[in-house]
């Protein structure tokens, strides 16, 4: 068994020095990495990412004008940031953003993993206020948000905590932490959305360019932390035990806020993760949600579905 990890390792960095190899046939993205004092070794560990930058500040060299922007995030470029030998990914905005756009840089505050463009635009000020289902995951949002500013220096002798929010499809629950997450933005507080079942597909799969500890790592210190949609993934003993435990253990022990989205209710979602191929486990599903209840406190919202 061991031989054979020792072989699959030694396939993967051969393919992963095959695909480095390929990149840089195109001399303009060879330049790119030399430019940015970025070498072999480092490039195989982050090729996709890197080659997105390329793309991105290619595509900003033909541009005229933000209306004709072709990439992904309209008016920003993705930009490595070299930290001895882990690169870090920021958005830089462009030349040709008016005013108003230029008052919304701290959206580099906020990263999103696999979820929609709106996130960034999530505001108070446009969120419908003829629900009053709404008005007490409102309320919680302001206390939230006096306390956080107040006790973000000291978070480990505080007593805050995230949110629950569990209810109907199509009710606002993301958009609505997200309000929060653009308003604590503004105040230079970093925070990260991530599309949890998504994540995790891309946790397994970077076993093979070595990334996992980093991608790990990044949500796990995340100062505000938003696992959308838990209990839409596809449970396994691996992703219960392996990654959603410790990352809530050490969160938990650290006082780092985490706030999640579900259609599930808690107890809903316990019996989800008791249930996984390998038979049932309802104690370390219990574990799980007994580690929620400690970072959060729950809400739910029933309303109407605004996606119709």
């Amino acid at each position: 068994m061991k031989e054979e990890n020792l072989l699959n390792k030694k396939v993967n960095i051969l393919e992963l020095k095959r695909n480095y190899m390929d990149s840089i046939s195109d001399g303009d993205f060879k330049k790119y990495l030399e430019k940015n004092k970025i070498n072999e070794d480092i490039a195989c560990k982050y090729l996709s990412r890197l080659q997105d930058c390329f793309n991105d500040i290619k595509n900003c060299s033909n541009c005229k004008k933000l209306s004709e922007c072709k990439n992904e995030n309209v008016g920003y470029r993705l930009v490595p940031r070299k930290n001895n030998n882990i690169i870090e990914f920021d958005f830089k905005s462009c030349d040709y953003l008016d005013k108003k756009e230029k008052d919304d840089e701290f959206k580099s505050n906020i990263k999103l993993y696999q979820m929609p463009r709106y996130v960034y635009n999530a505001s108070f000020k446009d969120i419908y206020k003829d629900d009053k289902n709404r008005l007490p995951v409102i309320k919680y949002f302001n206390e939230f948000y006096k306390s956080y500013l107040k006790n973000k220096d000291n978070l480990l002798d505080s007593s805050i905590k995230g949110l629950y929010l569990n209810g109907s499809f199509g009710s606002g629950k993301t958009y609505l932490i997200s309000c929060l997450f653009n308003e604590l933005a503004k105040k230079n507080i970093k925070s990260c959305v991530v599309y949890f079942p998504s994540f995790l597909v891309d946790l397994r799969g970077s076993f093979s360019d070595y990334s996992f500890s980093d991608k790990f790592n990044y949500i796990k210190n995340m100062p505000l932390l938003l696992l959308d949609d838990i209990g839409a993934e596809n449970v396994s003993n691996w992703s219960r035990d392996d990654i959603l435990g410790p990352l809530l253990q050490y969160r938990m022990e650290n006082k780092l806020p985490t706030f999640f989205t579900s259609n599930l209710t808690l107890d809903q979602l316990e019996k989800n993760l008791s249930i996984t191929q390998n038979g049932v486990d309802k104690v370390k599903a219990r574990r799980i949600i007994e580690r929620i209840k400690q970072l959060t406190i729950n809400i739910e919202l029933v309303s109407e579905n605004r996606r119709k």
